[in-house]
């Protein structure tokens, strides 16, 4: 049995679910998600909460089971409140700024970094810390771990592109022999 499949996803208000065979489509005002079962899992609406089970007792259906009430869950919460991650710029010269859809990164290489994000995701810069804010978890995730694999924490003196409050485990230098 599922811990998270067994547990019902709440509908706010203001948020439209509509079974269409396999799919769910949530609609909030113009934005519409839709997200495709494949098959694997019995999604039924019943009194403003999503109720999910498998479809049949294979192990397939049952791993499913857990895993799109939990991507259901996230369009809901991506639809009221949208999804955050924070980069933390680190370095002597290392700075962030947004031209329109392209964030330009100057990370310690001989050219700037140019990177294209998509529309429906908004990135601000202030000081050393890039926001990455969007409705789409599994993107503004994506888009970060991009963001930090361009530079990502050095293990010495720390410099590179880090999540905010993410832990550097750091090393000792080089000691001279005496």
């Amino acid at each position: 049995m599922s811990r998270i499949g067994k547990l019902p996803v709440v509908i706010p208000g203001g948020i439209d679910v509509k079974l269409d065979g396999d799919s769910v489509v949530f609609t909030k005002g113009k934005t519409e998600k839709v997200l495709d079962t494949r098959g694997h899992v019995n999604v039924k609406v019943e009194d403003n909460t999503l109720v999910f089970s498998p479809k049949s007792e294979e192990r397939q259906d049952k791993a499913f089971w857990g895993t799109y009430r939990s991507l259901a869950s996230n369009v809901i919460t991506g639809l009221t409140d949208g999804f955050t991650k924070k980069l933390e710029i680190n370095g002597v010269g290392y700075k962030a700024a947004v031209n329109g859809n392209i964030l330009e990164l100057q990370l310690g290489f001989s050219h700037p970094i140019k990177y294209d994000f998509p529309q429906d995701v908004q990135i601000v810069v202030e000081k050393n810390v890039v926001t990455i804010t969007g409705q789409d978890k599994q993107a503004i995730g994506q888009i970060a771990a991009e963001i930090r694999g361009f530079r990502p924490p050095e293990p010495y003196k720390g410099k590179g592109v880090k999540y905010v409050g993410e832990r550097i485990i750091r090393k000792a230098g080089k000691t001279s022999k005496k």
